[in-house]
């Protein structure tokens, strides 16, 4: 199965790497943004946090790597040119359109992490730790023209820790991700991939999120900014407050029972 990859995250990355190095597929090209890049819903450029260069992976396997600034329909012609069977996409940070999904034959599907029709849209993660989530997951869904609204091939859920932050819930969806894909991609290959219609009068939708999106509001309960606080450390760029006009940056929090 000749695969074209689409990805710009250290998830991506290592599926890809994980994808080549198994055999699992014959990646026949790679599809990339910039760390930067604009998009619809924010007025200046957006900054991806969880970013990771593919140009050496292209280089290390000899894969020709395509980098979108603009659309990714301008690159029709090169990816037709590649003749792929099937496309997969990881961390990548727009809608595939429909012409450039028909280019293979066995379809275009993606990893999303959450256990869909649950917490469509973006930062589906870090949404569900500020939730006070206890169990999210990943779907690995072809892509229809909606949003993350595909039929599923497979998912695959995992516990959220109380004292766990979005560090430690990247890396389940990692180790999940990989486990599906290495699972179900020789059956996409064989034509034999599980459809499963989602239930559409269940989803949940959530919007994307940006830096200021962070300030805490200390009218919340305890819990709720914990959970606030926990979901946007590290990798994140972390939830914050205004201490005499200057942003204060909070990385870490715990709930005490002294009372003041």
């Amino acid at each position: 199965m000749k695969l074209v990859f689409f990805g710009s995250s250290e998830l991506g990355h290592q599926c890809c790497r994980m994808i080549i190095e198994n055999r699992l597929a014959d990646v026949v090209g790679i599809v990339t943004q910039p760390r930067s890049f604009n998009t619809s819903y924010a007025d200046t450029k957006v900054t991806n946090v969880l970013y990771r260069n593919f140009h050496s992976l292209g280089e290390e396997f000899d894969i020709p790597v395509i980098e979108v600034i603009e659309t990714i329909s301008k690159h029709k012609g090169q990816l037709a040119a590649m003749n792929p069977d099937f496309l997969l996409v990881i961390g990548w940070y727009f809608l595939i359109p429909q012409s450039i999904r028909n280019l293979a034959p066995l379809g275009c599907s993606g990893i999303h992490a959450s256990l869909l029709p649950k917490y469509r849209g973006g930062s589906p993660l870090v949404w569900a730790i500020i939730n006070g989530e206890q169990q999210t997951g990943i779907s690995l869904f072809y892509f229809d023209d909606g949003v993350d609204s595909g039929d599923i091939i497979a998912q695959e859920s995992f516990a959220i820790g109380e004292q766990e932050t979005i560090r430690d819930v990247l890396v389940k969806a990692e180790n999940a991700s990989i486990n599906v894909l290495k699972q179900y991609l020789p059956e996409i290959a064989r034509g034999k991939a599980p459809r499963i219609k989602q239930k559409h009068d269940e989803a949940i939708y959530v919007p994307q999120r940006c830096p200021e999106d962070g300030k805490i509001d200390w009218r919340w309960d305890t819990g709720q900014i914990r959970n606030f606080i926990r979901a946007q450390t590290k990798p994140y760029p972390g939830a914050f407050t205004l201490l005499d006009g200057k942003k204060v940056i909070i990385w870490d929090a715990d709930i005490c029972d002294i009372k003041l």
